[in-house]
């Protein structure tokens, strides 16, 4: 699949942006564009009308920082979109997809999450959301049906995007999916401003569009936020219902790994994930007599 351009974005933003939101008389008239005209953005840009549409249709070569920042005003891109605008504009023309280096997380993450124990479910996350470790409570509150050891292997590692959107299982597990699936497609498609030559990247999306309507959708609608902070609401087939709030550690050495934490937000949140930790026997799956 090929990943989104500069010229792409641009339009997805123009068209969200409507006359009257910064300001500009219409005096009526009938437009053709949800948005606005490219000579309007160009206009309040500082840029020729010509130069932004060869912008749009990706043959303007590099777009100086002054340029994109201005455009960033206009469009009123918030930080992830202005982050994302950027990539784009420094991206080959025509990047060639090459495949990555297997992922490896970094040991000083791997240590973390051992001294996080089993009372706090914790997942460490790869660029594309594949699961390079877990302890044992994570896989318990996510992926239970799933093999606790599958993430020490490359080719088995538990895809986050791919159980979210095609497996019916953990889509029953969010009671607030939408609002989650939403974030990550966002997500995504700023991992994909990050990494556009990321073949495995390119192929998961290409997988997703083809596989779900929900996915293809939101990634038509060409948002973009990171995703570092967020509320599940879940209903745990072995404990019921939890809200739990997630928060994201970032590493200066492995900046694409995240260190995903979950933790209660309320009692009845915190009852559920100490007896998950409870039932956990030693194979990490909840031991029969918890099960309800």
């Amino acid at each position: 699949m090929e990943l989104e351009s500069l010229g792409t974005f641009l339009k997805t933003r123009r068209d969200r942006i409507t006359p009257a939101a910064i300001g500009l008389p219409t005096y009526g008239a009938t437009r053709r564009v949800p948005g606005l005209r490219r000579e309007e953005l160009a206009q309040l840009a500082g840029v020729s009308a010509g130069y932004y549409t060869r912008l749009e249709q990706d043959q303007a070569g590099t777009a100086s920082g002054q340029v994109l920042d201005a455009l960033a005003r206009v469009l009123r891109l918030d930080a992830a979109e202005a982050v994302h605008l950027r990539n784009l504009a420094g991206r080959p023309s025509a990047p060639r997809l090459v495949a990555p280096e297997v992922e490896q997380a970094n040991p000083r993450v791997l240590a973390l999450l051992e001294a996080l124990g089993e009372t706090m479910p914790a997942l460490i996350l790869g660029r594309r959301g594949d699961v390079l470790a877990w302890n044992r409570t994570g896989h318990a509150l996510f992926a239970e049906h799933l093999d606790f050891d599958a993430p020490a292997d490359p080719a088995r590692r538990p895809s986050i995007p791919r159980q979210f959107f095609l497996d019916p299982l953990t889509t029953d597990l969010h009671r607030n999916w939408a609002e989650l699936a939403r974030v990550h497609v966002a997500y995504l498609r700023l991992t994909a401003g990050r990494h556009p030559t990321d073949a495995r990247l390119a192929e998961l999306i290409g997988e997703l569009a083809m596989r779900s309507g929900e996915f293809a959708s939101l990634w038509a609608e060409g948002e973009v936020a990171d995703c570092t902070v967020g509320r599940m609401r879940l209903h745990h087939p072995t404990v019921g219902a939890a809200d739990i709030d997630y928060q994201v550690w970032l590493q200066p050495d492995s900046p694409d790994h995240r260190l995903e934490v979950y933790t209660p937000c309320d009692a009845r949140s915190a009852d559920a994930l100490r007896l998950l930790a409870a039932g956990l026997d030693t194979s990490g799956t909840c031991s029969p007599a918890i099960r309800a």
